[in-house]
């Protein structure tokens, strides 16, 4: 809720300031009845900008829900691989069963503790996590003298931590991750050329001109916002959660 009363607050700052930058402009040099031959030209130099704005603005959305939603898939084949190597603790020797849950249960615990803020600040994982992962295997490790079935399972158990592996990978991977610096660039500089004709080539009634303004101010700085939230997977007002990881491993129940 804070960070949506933020952005809001942005929007509405944005638009509230275009309308007074308005004001001014319009007080200072208003449109005159001549100029409108410069006015065609403005329009469709405008209308030019505002179809390459929309283009690098889906490539920009599209670039960074892809990867929020990638990381969100990594999230939850890491736990739900985590979680099933918990639940084949049953079918390995009685000795081997309680080592494998609690190193199942650190794990867990270390990635929504430690790694989790980590990644929210774009910070890279610590060795510490794949030294769990390492414990964990030594723990489904079965001897000789383990049944058919046991070494199986004992089997199933190294397939499973293959792909928390994986998974783990994957999401230091997309957490690292950036809009690429030219679509920032891209993005910003569209958004202030868009307004920038709005301002230098207005409509002649100020009124009209100010509402078009504030609304095309509010929506760019929303976008911009936008991206901004979901280039953060990890940290931002829509990044994906732990919960995978809490709901499987909540206190008293694997």
């Amino acid at each position: 809720m804070p960070h949506l009363l933020e952005t809001l607050a942005v929007v509405l700052g944005v638009g509230l300031l275009m309308a007074l930058i308005v004001l001014v402009k319009d007080r200072l040099a208003p449109v005159r009845e001549d100029d409108g031959t410069r006015e065609d030209v403005a329009e469709y130099i405008a209308m030019m900008v505002s179809v390459l704005y929309a283009i690098v603005l889906g490539l920009c959305l599209v670039s960074v829900w892809d990867n929020r939603v990638s990381a969100e898939d990594h999230v939850q084949a890491e736990a739900s691989a985590l979680h099933q190597t918990y639940l084949l603790a049953a079918s390995l020797p009685e000795e081997r069963r309680a080592p494998l849950r609690e190193a199942a249960r650190a794990y867990a615990a270390h990635v929504v503790d430690v790694e989790w803020p980590r990644m929210a600040a774009r910070g890279p994982l610590l060795e510490e996590g794949w030294t769990m992962l390492d414990r964990i295997r030594v723990a489904g490790e079965v001897g000789d003298s383990a049944t058919v079935a046991q070494k199986i399972a004992a089997q199933e158990v190294l397939a499973q931590l293959g792909y928390v592996d994986d998974a783990r990978r994957n999401r230091e991977t997309a957490a690292q991750e950036r809009l690429s610096p030219v679509l920032w660039t891209g993005l910003i500089l569209g958004g202030v050329l868009t307004l920038a004709f709005m301002f230098l080539f207005g409509i002649n009634r100020s009124g009209t001109h100010m509402v078009m303004v504030m609304g095309l101010a509010g929506f760019i700085a929303f976008t911009v916002l936008l991206v901004h939230q979901l280039d953060s997977p990890f940290g931002g007002m829509l990044s994906a959660s732990a919960d995978p990881f809490t709901r499987y491993f909540a206190s008293g129940r694997p």
